[in-house]
């Protein structure tokens, strides 16, 4: 029975982008070779491709990128799932579409919690920022339980989140490092980073 022309030129390209993909994702790595007076030579297995900064300044400065950034998608969930609707009242009781907003804030709380913390570990990595977020640990931890309070329809959740996501904001300007809502796609908020 012959194939038919498009079906061989699908099968053959997907196979071809399968052996490309496959041999690009390799666990290739490159030997780097050392001398000490004590070895002649000792090797070390350097992966491929890890990009490490060099300097400290490079460091702090790529911890700093992704605080605002983590920091940023953390207040633009808060604002747009949590407390805008809060404030248009869509948590109460008999509001329509109470559900679907509880359920889309009960994402967006689990998801700016994780930014959060995200956003505190890259900021261990520069010192005044490290040193602004020290007394907002607590009130980060706090928010863990948030989300369920949430879906549960505990409408000073809401104001919690606010709270933090304010005083988060005021650490980073304080230490150089503004922080900008930035509102996540759907697909973001359901995986959860």
């Amino acid at each position: 029975m012959p194939v038919p022309i498009r079906r061989l030129c699908v099968a053959l390209t997907l196979c071809c982008a399968l052996l490309a993909g496959s041999t690009a994702c390799g666990s290739s790595e490159k030997t780097v070779e050392k001398t000490s007076t004590t070895d002649a030579a000792a090797v070390e297995a350097v992966p491929a491709g890890t990009p490490s900064p060099t300097t400290s300044a490079q460091r702090r400065k790529f911890a700093k990128t992704r605080f605002v950034v983590d920091a940023g998608l953390a207040a633009g969930a808060t604002y747009q799932w949590i407390v805008k609707p809060w404030k248009a009242g869509a948590f109460k009781k008999g509001a329509k579409g109470r559900k679907t907003a509880l359920v889309k804030a009960g994402l967006a709380g689990a998801f700016a919690y994780n930014r959060l913390k995200a956003a505190q570990k890259n900021a261990q990595g520069d010192p005044a920022l490290a040193k602004a977020l020290a007394p907002l640990g607590a009130g980060i931890d706090a928010l863990k339980n948030l989300p369920s309070k949430l879906r549960n329809g505990d409408t000073d959740a809401a104001s919690s989140f606010n709270d933090v996501i304010g005083d988060v904001k005021h650490a980073g300007a304080s230490a150089g490092a503004p922080v900008k809502d930035q509102v996540p796609s759907a697909s973001q908020l359901a995986k959860g980073s």
